[in-house]
């Protein structure tokens, strides 16, 4: 989820991929969610599995390294195949955790957590 300029929410499904304790995702050069991020990097990602949520808080940057997007590319393909990660179709982000909450359902009272990152 990301925040328009009226400050209204827009939340939707992206792909994406874990690596090294952080989330990268790319979007289209114009969408609603590259505008958005342009103008305000907090964001917030969820699992698709309620039942076994994971919600992270963060701040998302856009990825210009190419040596670091060399090293993200194998893992994006190797979940999305046929699908690459490529710069060319709109930009790549990296999210930076700063909360992340995480519950599973059936055991809600005993599981349900909160980490807290820094830097």
């Amino acid at each position: 989820m990301t925040v328009r300029p009226d400050r209204t929410p827009h939340c939707m499904p992206i792909w994406g991929v874990w690596v090294d304790s952080r989330f990268y995702f790319s979007t289209g050069a114009k969408s609603r969610k590259a505008k958005n991020l342009a103008k305000n990097r907090h964001c917030v990602l969820c699992t698709e599995k309620a039942h076994e949520a994971v919600i992270v808080e963060g701040t998302a940057t856009a990825v210009r390294d190419k040596k670091l997007l060399t090293s993200i590319a194998p893992h994006y393909h190797r979940k999305y195949k046929p699908w690459k990660l490529d710069p060319k179709m709109g930009p790549i982000f990296e999210v930076r955790p700063s909360v992340v909450f995480a519950m599973y359902e059936k055991e809600f009272a005993e599981t349900a957590t909160k980490w807290e990152f820094r830097g």
